[in-house]
């Protein structure tokens, strides 16, 4: 088993979570978060796209959670959009400081920043270190980086979603095991970034109804059954084709 993650942090802090919640991390091979996928790609700058990036970046990230560190990577924050070479979102609360701090900032405030970068006479790229548009805390959704590279898209500017759908997440997963995708299968409760992404990549996918679609599904309870039906209308309404569908991931 193989945590493919589109959590903003390094795998290693994903990795040490699991014993928290009450698993035996021996069973796991490794964990692959979006997160440790950017930081790879920033650092290593093998790929042509990330080679042309620059190193002045303004930076939007986490204040409750906690700031994500760029130590290593050779960046510049910058505090101007005018001076900035491209956009790194790792969290929706905050917006970094060239002092390497950071500021607390709403998501009214980060999108109007995203509206003067694309402004520009040449709009700077964007990087999206998780790409999920919301995620489910206490049975009530948070709004996610993939929101801000949503936005962003639309004003027409130039995204790499560096998580699921995107098939780079399930390619590091599939060298880390050595074992073929049609070998494989994927747990996740999102229609967009986990079931379309498996399919993408190849792969089978299980979809749990009771996670961020439960409302729309129509389902009050924890382990309540969605109906086949509403279950095909989201399906289709999201293009994606789950192999099965379950009310939870419990055993």
């Amino acid at each position: 088993m193989v945590i493919i993650s589109n959590s903003s942090r390094r795998a290693v802090v994903t990795y040490d979570k699991l014993r928290a919640l009450g698993f035996d991390p021996s069973l796991f091979l490794g964990a692959i978060t979006s997160g440790e996928l950017t930081h790879q790609y920033l650092l290593r700058r093998d790929d042509p796209w990330f080679a042309a990036l620059g190193r002045r970046c303004i930076h939007m990230t986490w204040n409750d959670r906690g700031a994500i560190s760029l130590e290593g990577l050779g960046l510049e924050v910058m505090s101007r959009v005018d001076d900035a070479d491209f956009i790194l979102a790792h969290g929706t609360e905050a917006i970094g400081s060239p002092s390497g701090g950071s500021q607390p900032m709403d998501l009214e405030g980060l999108e109007q920043i995203l509206e003067l970068c694309a402004k520009r006479s040449k709009s700077i790229p964007m990087v999206v270190a998780n790409p999920d548009y919301v995620t489910v805390e206490a049975r009530d959704l948070r709004v996610m980086p993939g929101t801000l590279g949503a936005k962003y898209e639309k004003l027409g500017g130039d995204v790499r979603w560096m998580g699921k759908p995107d098939k780079v997440i399930y390619e590091s997963a599939m060298r880390l095991t050595g074992i073929n995708p049609k070998e494989c299968i994927t747990v996740g409760d999102s229609l967009h970034h986990d079931i379309k992404g498996a399919n993408k990549a190849g792969i089978q996918s299980a979809f749990i109804t009771g996670g961020i679609h439960a409302d729309k599904l129509g389902l009050g309870s924890f382990g309540e059954t969605a109906t086949l039906d509403a279950v095909h209308s989201l399906c289709t309404k999201f293009d994606a084709n789950p192999n099965f569908v379950l009310p939870s991931f419990t055993w």
